[in-house]
């Protein structure tokens, strides 16, 4: 890891999406690592105190962007779903370091594409079109 201590931070450009079966995803933006468990709150018996517990833990929907591609892989994953046919995939979100190389990976489960965002045409703006998926997961674990 060249360039790299330990106790450096991470570049948050350095990373790779890997999805079950998805050949072509390039993707340049990512977000939705976040969990969130329930507080269960009850009293018991003649105790003043107001006790909490955890409850269920749900996973956010994971967003992914990328500049498009000329390929129909991620909109067809997504039509099938639209047609009643879900086809749930797992996947890895993989911290890089500046050679590559990985340090860190967030793998998700029974994920599928839940939305999907076209790109803007304005001729007012150069750049590329852009598009987004979003996968809904029930699942996270740090591998």
């Amino acid at each position: 890891m060249p360039n790299r201590r330990e106790i450096d931070h991470l570049i948050s450009s350095r990373f790779r999406v890997e999805i079950e079966g998805v050949t072509q995803a390039q993707f340049t933006a990512f977000e939705g690592l976040e969990s969130v468990t329930e507080v269960v709150t009850f009293v018991d018996g003649n105790d003043l105190v107001v006790r909490k517990r955890p409850g269920r833990t749900s996973y956010s929907n994971l967003v992914l962007k990328r500049g498009y591609l000329n390929s129909t892989e991620l909109w067809n994953w997504h039509k099938s779903v639209i047609d009643g046919k879900v086809e749930r995939k797992a996947g890895s979100i993989i911290a890089l370091a500046d050679d590559g190389t990985e340090i860190t990976r967030y793998n998700f489960f029974e994920g599928w594409p839940c939305r999907w965002k076209g790109f803007e045409f304005d001729a007012q703006i150069a750049g590329s079109l852009f598009e987004e998926i979003e996968i809904a997961v029930e699942k996270v674990e740090r591998g």
